[in-house]
């Protein structure tokens, strides 16, 4: 773990709370976070996806880039892409990847509800990947990632946003429960769709917003953008959900939707 020691609940920055203060910061997890994921389909399924709505090479802002797999794999060819992240564990272990790779990737560490500083209509693409929009704590600080997302980009830029499904936990009777208690949230007008998630890499109090299709895309259109296409993604071994006809909105581990600023 970290020995940096984390604000009072009341100072945490914009975004954040205590779970994902600690996950940002704690060295363990960025170095075993490749290992972990090794296998993924989605995150193959991901790239795939940008590729295919984001035509390039062009300028990428990787809004939560991780350890860089995204921003690798693009620089490799031809792209210019900004990686920005909270975690400056995770951003060591891109420097080294892209050193490794000898490839170039401009990295910066700062709160992705805060921007301020990156230049209006200063990238042609933004990527927003594997759930990274969910981990954001509040629906004003997700509006204000997006809001700042649509400011970035310049007219005709496409943004691709992974997010998960509120309605595939109705799988396993602990979602069903959490389903249920979520909805008399919802009619007692009380913040719904944040699930507290097991524990992961050694954090247990992650908490993760989980979106329904309709409400992602209501999210979207909110603050300009217009949508190009969603697809549905499921947990098989090339990530694409079989039969997306077929209750695909229930049936999906998640969403990939792409989106252009007009």
């Amino acid at each position: 773990m970290s020995s940096r020691r984390p604000p009072p609940d009341w100072q945490m920055p914009p975004g954040l709370n205590r779970g994902l203060w600690d996950y940002v910061h704690d060295a363990g997890i960025a170095q075993r976070y490749d290992a972990s994921l090794v296998g993924s389909s989605l995150f193959e399924a991901d790239l795939r996806y940008v590729r295919q709505h984001c035509p390039g090479p062009a300028r990428l802002v990787d809004l939560g880039c991780g350890t860089g797999r995204l921003a690798l794999s693009l620089a490799q060819d031809g792209w210019q892409v900004l990686g920005v992240d909270l975690s400056a564990e995770m951003l060591r272990v891109a420097r080294r990847r892209a050193s490794e790779l000898g490839v170039h990737v401009e990295l910066i560490q700062a709160n992705l509800v805060e921007l301020d500083a990156l230049a209006d209509a200063s990238f042609d693409h933004a990527a927003c990947l594997f759930s990274t929009l969910g981990l954001i704590v509040g629906a004003a600080a997700r509006r204000r990632v997006l809001e700042q997302t649509f400011r970035l980009l310049r007219p005709g830029g496409r943004f691709i946003v992974h997010v998960h499904n509120r309605w595939w936990h109705l799988r396993d009777g602990p979602g069903r429960r959490w389903l249920l208690g979520d909805l008399w949230r919802r009619l007692r007008g009380l913040p719904s769709g944040d699930r507290q998630m097991p524990p992961h890499q050694g954090i247990g109090s992650l908490t993760m917003h989980l979106f329904t299709r309709g409400e992602c895309i209501q999210e979207l259109t909110a603050v300009g953008f217009k949508l190009l296409g969603v697809t549905p993604v499921g947990l098989g071994p090339d990530a694409r959900l079989r039969w997306p006809w077929l209750l695909g909105g229930i049936r999906a581990y998640g969403f990939l939707m792409a989106a252009r600023k007009p």
